[in-house]
């Protein structure tokens, strides 16, 4: 059997950082400063899998595949090394970052040029598999379980070998279908599939009826598509705007045949080929970037925000780890927590105070974010401070912050005087903000007298608003003096941390860059019990909601009421996977991943008289009809590792958005089938507020006795759905990308009559 994706692509077979990665080499793994051990690592056959021995006695030597590689980075950068090797061993040090909770792997190289082959060859063979077409990651996909099917590995298939393979794809048949598809196969009838059987085999495996179907109603040129039939299919069925010149340039790109591309008419395969790319896909490719305007106040926006970013796991044991703002980042957070506290040697520490959660360096976690801050998006970041430290402490903080950051970070309001509202995202581009406690109003700092500073210390009354308060035990409930260093109170320019006392208070007395953290309990009330008050609030000021204190487990909160009310900084445990995540991830995935997603026009206009619950009459009612009719899936993953576990598939959608609009149906389910099951099912949903709609399909693993598990999910903004046949790509439990799985279902939208 010859391997497909990676290995076919031109250039790759004799390409030296491939040969490199497939000869192997030995790599020092460091656990602790005692425990560094030799382990010889090499890539797979399949170019896809990571091989390493294991010395100890009984446990099987580890694989981990390259698409589970999120970042490679040369150098001591990690925890693990910073805290387990020598400064003059640098050069010689990498750490391979996976996705999902997964630990580094932290390893030494022989030599520094050793060091940066091994990274510069990991993530060329990483970007090659992340830049693999969906046909190409299939094929892959297919040609690993194959040989892992192939026992004896003389590349052929026996009928017992056939059968381990159709598990390992996940799809349970009975013997007599398994015997059909062998002897229809063994041409030679020899027993056993060898060569262009194995690809009659794969071909008799992936065929699509129906998208069979769909094509054959279109292929009206002699069993083809012609450009003028392909015209009528994107305008009719997928609702594109589309000329004659735009279906020449699509069979130019996507007819694997040349007999058929010189005729200028699309195949079968050539069809095929353009559904399964990611710009014909149900997310609007021209949402994939910054389409929406990024010239309007800060406060306008929805902002991607985590809770207590430093953990890894639960609140009150759990490792803190810079690892965790890295992540964070890189899926497009963009307002971040530090848990300050004083540490030895006047360093002050992050972790969750008075729990067992281990503790890591402020300057470290200030180093880890300037690094990783832009990587995912240019837009600013939002450093929300918790600050327990001494003045003295507060100091070392003020100055780690402005020599790390420098100039990029924000200590004077842009422009000239004393500003009347928050600068505009794009303004702030590559730009942090420091979200904390501040000893005066911004407005002293322009003042004539320098006397404007009323002090060091500043009162902090203690209500259940307070996040610090909440969770310090055992102190008494009154009004306390928290001191505050100078240096780093006037470094909080446009997020001021103020106590919430009625939003005619704050609408009276606070300045528009004051701002509360509400409790989500709190917050879930004023979203239910005076979500227009709140929603106005929102207008003038920003608002950040983070997690009870009870959810020491790290569990979260649905994000979608408080979007509702307009509150900006809704922040979720990161760490968690959970539907409410999938939901954040939803909602940020778009505008190109910048973290920042502008709000509706009624929840950023003064007099908006838009409430969720009630829904009056206004510009926010533009009822919508959506149609979604589910076809099918392909190669949906397994849900337990287990040879002999095969899912029995069904597919929920939901809609998420004003309660009026919160909807879930189901299809039935497909018995015995991961690699192609089969639906077509319809369903219809009225949406009245579509803008704030989110559409979310689930994926679970039907159990007749308890729970269903889940398999994969996807959502996306319904303004962002694009019409027709669409392919939905999948993610993980992590929500990371599943390369091969997918969902195929048809979309309309229309207007509700």
């Amino acid at each position: 059997m010859e391997t497909n994706g990676i290995e076919r692509k031109p250039g790759m077979e004799g390409d030296m950082d491939l040969q490199f990665l497939l000869q192997g080499g030995d790599l020092l793994k460091v656990l602790s400063p005692s425990w560094k051990k030799t382990r010889f690592f090499k890539l797979q056959d399949d170019c896809k899998t990571m091989w390493r021995e294991s010395k100890k006695t009984f446990k099987t030597h580890q694989t981990f595949s390259l698409e589970d590689i999120s970042a490679v980075r040369l150098g001591r950068h990690s925890e693990g090394l910073k805290k387990n090797t020598d400064e003059h061993m640098e050069r010689r040090c990498f750490s391979i970052m996976f996705k999902g909770r997964r630990k580094n792997l932290d390893l030494i190289a022989s030599s520094e040029g050793e060091a940066k082959q091994w990274v510069g060859s990991l993530l060329k063979m990483v970007s090659s598999i992340n830049n693999m077409s969906s046909k190409q990651k299939t094929e892959h996909w297919i040609f690993s379980c194959l040989s892992k099917a192939d026992k004896n590995k003389d590349n052929k298939l026996s009928e017992s070998e056939v059968k381990d393979f159709l598990r390992l794809i996940n799809i349970e048949v009975d013997d007599s279908y398994a015997e059909m598809l062998f002897e229809k196969c063994d041409k030679s009838k020899s027993g056993y599939l060898s060569g262009e059987e194995i690809e009659h085999f794969y071909e008799q495996l992936t065929h699509r009826e129906e998208v069979d179907v769909i094509y054959g109603e279109y292929a009206k040129s002699a069993g083809f598509m012609s450009p003028e039939n392909l015209v009528e299919f994107l305008m009719k069925e997928q609702r594109e705007k589309v000329t004659l010149a735009d279906a020449h340039k699509i069979i130019g790109k996507f007819e694997p045949d040349e007999t058929a591309k010189e005729k200028k008419v699309l195949s079968k395969d050539g069809f095929l080929m353009y559904l399964h790319h990611p710009d014909a896909m149900i997310l609007n490719p021209e949402h994939k970037e910054v389409y929406q305007d990024m010239s309007q106040p800060l406060n306008h926006y929805f902002i991607s925000s985590s809770h207590n970013t430093y953990l890894m796991e639960d609140q009150l044991k759990g490792p803190s780890s810079t690892e965790a703002y890295v992540r964070a980042l890189l899926k497009g957070c963009r307002c971040v927590e530090l848990d300050c506290w004083d540490g030895s040697d006047d360093e002050p520490v992050i972790y969750h105070g008075y729990t067992l959660t281990s503790k890591i360096l402020f300057r470290d976690a200030i180093k880890a974010i300037k690094e990783y801050a832009f990587k995912t998006s240019d837009y600013p970041v939002i450093l929300s401070l918790e600050n327990h430290c001494s003045v003295q402490q507060q100091e070392v903080m003020a100055h780690h912050m402005r020599a790390i950051l420098g100039s990029a970070l924000v200590t004077s309001p842009l422009g000239d005087g004393m500003p009347t509202d928050f600068p505009s995202p794009k303004e702030l581009k590559g730009k942090f903000l420091i979200k904390a406690k501040r000893l005066n109003k911004l407005e002293a700092s322009f003042a004539s007298e320098a006397a404007a500073d009323d002090g060091s210390d500043v009162t902090e009354e203690e209500d259940s608003n307070s996040e610090e308060e909440e969770e310090e035990e055992g102190e008494s409930k009154k009004k306390k003096k928290l001191k505050l260093a100078k240096e780093l109170s006037d470094m909080v320019i446009y997020c001021k941390s103020v106590h919430f006392h009625g939003f005619e208070d704050a609408r009276q007395n606070l300045s528009f860059y004051e701002m509360s953290s509400f409790k989500e309990g709190k917050a879930m009330t004023l979203a239910e019990e005076m979500a227009n008050a709140f929603i106005r609030h929102n207008v003038d000021k920003l608002s950040r909601i983070y997690p009870a204190g009870s959810r020491t487990d790290s569990s979260n909160y649905d994000p979608v009421p408080l979007w509702n009310a307009g509150c900006q900084i809704v922040a979720l445990n990161f760490q968690t996977n959970c539907a409410d995540m999938d939901a954040n991830q939803g909602r940020f995935q778009v505008n190109g991943k910048s973290g920042y997603i502008l709000k509706p026009s009624y929840l950023r206009a003064r007099a908006t008289e838009f409430d969720p619950i009630t829904l009056t009459r206004g510009d926010w009612l533009k009822p919508k009809s959506l149609h979604v009719m589910v076809i099918s899936a392909q190669q949906l993953p397994k849900v337990t590792k287990k040879k002999s576990s095969i899912v029995d598939p069904l597919v929920k959608v939901q809609v998420l958005g004003v309660p009026a609009d919160l909807t879930v149906k189901e299809t039935s389910t497909v018995e015995n089938n991961g690699f192609n099951p089969e639906w077509n099912e319809s369903f219809q949903f009225e949406v009245y507020v579509p803008e704030l709609a989110l559409v979310r399909f689930l994926v679970e693993d039907h159990d007749s006795t308890s729970d269903n598990e889940f398999v994969a999910q996807y959502t996306l903004p319904l303004n962002s759905l694009k019409m027709g046949y669409r392919q939905v790509p999948l993610l993980n439990k992590n929500g990371d990308l599943l390369p091969s799985a997918r969902l195929f279902v048809h979309i309309m939208v229309l207007d509700a009559e």
